[in-house]
């Protein structure tokens, strides 16, 4: 019973000690599988006029790293598909049992890989090294249930100069058939002045 308990506390000590032993684990693997794929917020646009028709790809890079997951992200309005309006990389790690973080980078001349998911061998070109991290941009997620994960950007951490916001915010819903992202941009008083006002935007996944 004594060696029994030695080498549970081992076992503990090593996980709780080497976040990368998450690398592969099941639930980090839902949560990246989830967030592949092509997704539309059409459905919510016919709906809600206050909504565009916005296309949503994200697609796994350099898959032999064993380090989590590496994510191309690629967001266009529905009109102007060649011309992606966000492109970013995301690096999706396990930090405990229920919490995942989700790092967010930018890369030069986003442009040149526009369209790039459609193919096998794609973003071949896109190398780590050329990656700038938007630093407390992360979006920190938890498993809420089997069937839910949810999370959010920390406070006002986020820095962005658009539309003269001073900071962002990100808040994140992934099932196992939907994305929903609320993007929202706030000046120095807390005023938004970019993003959604009514709520998140709702991507459903396309089938294959």
């Amino acid at each position: 019973m004594k060696k029994t308990i030695q080498t549970l506390s081992i076992v503990f000590l090593f996980f709780a000690c080497n976040p990368s032993s998450f690398a592969q684990s099941k639930d980090l693997k839902k949560l990246a599988t989830w967030m592949q794929g092509s997704f539309s917020s059409n459905a919510q646009a016919e709906r809600d006029s206050d909504f565009f028709d916005i296309r949503l790809h994200i697609k796994r890079i350099w898959s032999d790293n064993k380090d989590g997951y590496w994510l191309y992200v690629e967001q266009a309005i529905s009109s102007a598909l060649d011309k992606p309006y966000r492109q970013r990389v995301y690096h999706l790690t396990q930090k405990s049992d229920t919490a995942f973080e989700s790092i967010v980078f930018t890369f030069p001349k986003p442009l040149r890989f526009a369209g790039e998911w459609k193919k096998e061998n794609g973003l071949a070109q896109l190398t780590p090294d050329s990656l700038d991290t938007r630093k407390g941009c992360s979006v920190f997620l938890k498993k809420k249930d089997k069937k839910t994960f949810e999370g959010a950007t920390h406070d006002k951490d986020c820095e962005s100069d658009l539309c003269g916001a001073k900071y962002a915010t990100t808040k994140v819903t992934v099932t196992q058939d939907q994305l929903q992202s609320w993007d929202q941009g706030f000046d120095a008083d807390g005023k938004q002045v970019w993003g959604a006002t009514k709520g998140a935007y709702i991507f459903i996944k396309q089938k294959e």
